[in-house]
């Protein structure tokens, strides 16, 4: 299988991907709201925007200085445009796999999932019943 066209190494790393898909949500965001939403260490950020930034995918502005510094961090029209080109090949990607036989045993043998085998859990009103 051929990588479709957007997919994209630099952004793909679960982190990174993360750190993009936050930020493609907002203009800027604060270092720290990424870094608690995300659950990372200051270093395991600034590592990861360090890397986006050299690709030129987001842009770091640094405002104030000692205690008071402010970190704030936007995509740039390069890096949504990357991200949405990731998006849309890992899409791809899902959508090339193709749904499974709904009933009898695959290809490889390893029986498949039939309609309806897989069942919600019953929330707290339909146990009772």
């Amino acid at each position: 299988m051929s990588t479709p066209t957007g997919f994209d190494e630099l952004i793909h790393p679960a982190t990174r991907l993360s750190v993009v898909a936050l930020l493609s949500a907002t203009e800027w965001a604060d270092f720290a709201f990424i870094r608690d939403s995300l659950s990372l260490s200051d270093s395991a950020l600034s590592k990861q925007l360090h890397t986006l930034e050299e690709a030129a995918y987001l842009e770091i502005h640094k405002e104030g200085g000692g205690r008071k510094r402010r970190t704030r961090v936007r995509l740039t029209d390069r890096g949504r445009t990357a991200f949405d080109g990731h998006v849309a090949a890992l899409r791809a990607i899902v959508d090339g796999a193709g749904p499974r036989a709904a009933t009898g045993p695959a290809a490889d043998g390893v029986p498949t999932a039939t309609p309806g085998a897989a069942q919600r859990p019953r929330d707290h009103a339909e146990a009772g019943r």
